[in-house]
């Protein structure tokens, strides 16, 4: 295949550079620099974003009234994780995401893209009270089938591979930017829905987010974790 021409080349420099400068607006926003080389995995899963594997999940129930929730059952499987602990949690998603957009876009043992799965989970914990969030972030992607039996190895050492047992969630939608003052909200509405139970997890959570972070008002679901019995 031919190289680009000067003029091809220069129309692409300026797409990239538009492109980055979008993510920098967004990055803004969550309180966080992009460094520079963070501009290269931008701009390949922007090529790939029409590829994007479902994590695979069996539907248990569902609340048909309006703005309810739906009970899933999620396989066992390999997962690449990152956790931080920023001053906020906008901050330690973003950084967190950051570290696996680079893994994913070939900081790995195959030196390959590995392609993205949704949705791409954020771990958090709330203190006893309900008030505020409390210690690390854990940012987790869900390796896809093609890897799931020999998963790359990283080459950031802060990207570990993780066995995950199967688990059951709760799940209800919600749209737009996510704040530690949004999700108290959240996670409130989804308490008063779900009612006064012992057979969810009680201040550990989930966020799913399905889209990237320059998308508007983009679709995420809140998590409740059920208790294994």
């Amino acid at each position: 295949m031919e190289d680009a021409g000067p003029q091809e080349q220069q129309q692409e420099d300026l797409a990239q550079s538009q492109l980055f400068s979008r993510w920098e607006v967004v990055a803004s926003a969550h309180h966080v620099s992009l460094p520079p080389d963070i501009a290269g995995p931008i701009s390949e899963m922007t090529r790939q974003s029409h590829i994007r594997e479902p994590i695979p999940f069996v539907p248990l129930s569902r609340d048909e009234k309006d703005e309810g929730y739906e009970e899933r059952q999620y396989p066992a499987g390999k997962w690449a994780c990152i956790r931080k602990q920023e001053p906020l949690y906008e901050q330690s998603t973003a950084c967190g995401f950051m570290k696996l957009m680079r893994y994913i876009c070939k900081e790995n043992s195959t030196g390959r893209y590995l392609g993205m799965t949704v949705p791409v989970l954020n771990r958090f914990h709330m203190d006893e009270d309900g008030t505020a969030l409390v210690g690390e972030i854990s940012t987790e992607f869900y390796l896809p089938a093609e890897f799931q039996q020999d998963p790359p190895l990283p080459l950031d050492p802060e990207v570990l591979i993780l066995d995950q047992g199967s688990f059951q969630v709760i799940s209800r939608v919600f749209y737009g930017a996510t704040t530690e003052d949004s999700l108290r909200r959240d996670v409130d509405q989804l308490w008063a829905l779900v009612g006064n139970t012992d057979t969810v997890l009680r201040g550990t959570y989930l966020v799913a987010t399905y889209e990237n972070p320059t998308v508007p008002h983009r679709r995420n679901e809140l998590w409740f974790i059920r208790r294994e019995e």
